[in-house]
C-alpha cells in the first residue's frame, strides 16, 4: 500500500524542474510580446503629459468618442429612469426643506405663485413635475412586468417597451398640462 502511494506523488526534483519550465515559458512569453520598455527618463516624461495631450499627438479620438457614439434607446431609457428618480428625491427633499425653513404653508404658497405666474411658466412647471413622476412610475411598472415575465426580456421587446415608455410618459405628462 505504501509503495502505491509513493508512485502517485511526484518527487521534489520533478516539481522543481516543472516550476523552472513554467518560469522560463512565462519569461519567454513576456519578452516575445511587442512591449515598449520605458527608461527612467521616458517614464518621467510620460508622467508629465496628460492623457489628452498624448491623444492629441496621435490624432486619434478617445474610444468610444462622444461625438460619434450614440446610446441605444434601452440605455437612454435606463439612464432617464435613474435621473427621474434622483430628481424626485431632490424635489421632495427641497419641498421638505422649504417647509422646515419657511414654516407651515410655504411650499403651498410657492406653488400657488408659480401657478398664477402665467401660462408658459405654470405649464413648464407642471410638465417638470409630472414627467419625472409619470416616467419613473411607468418605468417601475415595466420592471415589475419583467420580473414576473422574464421571457419578455428580449432585445426587441426591451427596445419596443423603451419607446413605449418614453411616448406614454410624454403623452400623460402633456395631458397634465391641461388639467
Amino acid at each position: 500500500m505504501l509503495s502505491s502511494t509513493r508512485r502517485l506523488l511526484p518527487s521534489a526534483s520533478s516539481l522543481a524542474s516543472n516550476n523552472c519550465n513554467i518560469a522560463s515559458r512565462a519569461t519567454s512569453m513576456m519578452f516575445s510580446r511587442g512591449m515598449t520598455i520605458l527608461s527612467s527618463e521616458s517614464k518621467e516624461e510620460f508622467k508629465k503629459e496628460n492623457y489628452n495631450a498624448r491623444m492629441a499627438k496621435t490624432r486619434r479620438p478617445v474610444s468610444p468618442h462622444v461625438t460619434i457614439y450614440s446610446f441605444p434607446i434601452c440605455a437612454l431609457a435606463s439612464i432617464t429612469t435613474r435621473v427621474t428618480g434622483c430628481a424626485l428625491s431632490f424635489g421632495a427633499a427641497g419641498l421638505g426643506a422649504l417647509e422646515l425653513i419657511g414654516g407651515n404653508g410655504t411650499a403651498l404658497s410657492l406653488m400657488s405663485d408659480i401657478g398664477n405666474s402665467g401660462l408658459v411658466l405654470s405649464s413648464g412647471a407642471k410638465f417638470a413635475v409630472a414627467f419625472p413622476i409619470v416616467y419613473h412610475y411607468f418605468g417601475g411598472l415595466r420592471h415589475l412586468v419583467w420580473d414576473n415575465a422574464p421571457d419578455m426580456l428580449t432585445n426587441v421587446d426591451v427596445e419596443k417597451t423603451s419607446y413605449g415608455l418614453i411616448g406614454a410618459s410624454v403623452l400623460v405628462s402633456g395631458v397634465a398640462l391641461v388639467v
